[in-house]
């Protein structure tokens, strides 16, 4: 069902909503084509004209800083003309429904949407009731899904340690809530990584997750043995109702990144997380712009690979028209 939707007869992309289900050489072309657009943009002249006369709407139900911000940047260097739209003082206030707001959109003839919710399945609604010729690109969706962040994180992985079938990658802190991480674990089984972790207390791993292809470690040390790449999580306090951890200092105590740990790591493992940071957490402060940080690259990388999403969903149709 989300394969059929995603893609269209001839197996490109008409939605990006999750990484599950894609095919290994989509993903690769993406990261390609991510790559291609980074190279063409590294210049003074940042701005491509792929994009030229396509309205891309950023339509963010929960708050967001880099991923908003780097998709308009990215939509803007493809010079397609970019709406913010912001929820909590447009008309979903006043009652609108999400459909009310899609339409209207339409009306408006939006080619894409980037939309952001904080509902599990919100952007396989709207790709469900989208018009023809109109794509939904999933900014994260509940605990559900982030796929922009997973390849970006791929795109990061694979610039500084090559292909991840060989590696071993630990996702480490709260995975239960976390949609980075399910996307993360899907795109790197997709790519081969036959050695990936997640590492963190019992009552933040999701029941399921040994079924999609990862080894669950419940103490830091051996979770992060031999590793390649350590991928960092925030506690997403706001989702938690009730008691999932005694307090941040037993967190950070038992699973942060501290130098000593890093110590103890492979002298070339690289850090990297999805943002923002809580320092003093998940990572030590002075840890979070090391000299083996990936963290602002990520952010930097982002901008590139959401290019290659927009360009190869409405750039690619428009020229096959």
């Amino acid at each position: 069902m989300t394969s059929s939707l995603q893609l269209d007869q001839h197996g490109r992309l008409r939605h990006l909503l999750t990484m599950d289900g894609l095919p290994r050489q989509l993903l690769t072309e993406i990261l390609d084509r991510a790559a291609h657009l980074a190279e063409a943009t590294s210049g003074a002249d940042k701005k491509l004209p792929n994009l030229r006369g396509r309205t891309i709407v950023n339509l963010f139900f929960e708050a967001s800083t880099r991923t908003r911000s780097t998709f308009e940047v990215a939509a803007k260097r493809l010079s397609a003309d970019v709406i913010n739209l912001q929820v909590s003082s447009s008309s979903t206030s006043k009652g609108e429904t999400l459909l009310d707001t899609l339409k209207t959109m339409e009306a408006m003839q939006a080619d894409l949407f980037v939309i952001r919710h904080d509902a599990s399945g919100a952007a396989h609604f709207f790709a469900e009731h989208a018009a023809p010729g109109v794509a939904i690109l999933n900014a994260g969706d509940g605990r559900h899904a982030h796929p922009t962040q997973g390849l970006l994180d791929l795109y990061t992985i694979r610039a500084h340690k090559g292909p991840p079938e060989n590696l071993s990658v630990a996702i480490v802190g709260d995975v239960l809530h976390s949609r980075v991480a399910r996307s993360d674990i899907h795109g790197l089984r997709i790519l081969g990584c036959k050695d990936i972790r997640v590492v963190a207390p019992p009552t933040l791993i999701p029941a399921g997750i040994e079924q999609m292809g990862a080894r669950v470690f419940h103490q830091l040390e051996p979770g992060l043995d031999g590793v390649d790449v350590v991928i960092l999580l925030r506690l997403q306090t706001e989702r938690m109702l009730g008691a999932f951890l005694p307090s941040l200092g037993e967190f950070h105590r038992d699973f942060g990144l501290t130098r000593e740990r890093l110590a103890k790591l492979k002298p070339d493992a690289v850090v990297m997380h999805p943002g923002p940071i809580n320092r003093g957490v998940e990572i030590a402060g002075e840890l979070a712009y090391s000299e083996r940080s990936l963290i602002l690259e990520q952010v930097a990388n982002g901008i590139s690979v959401r290019m290659a999403v927009m360009d190869m969903i409405l750039g690619d149709r428009g020229a096959s028209k």
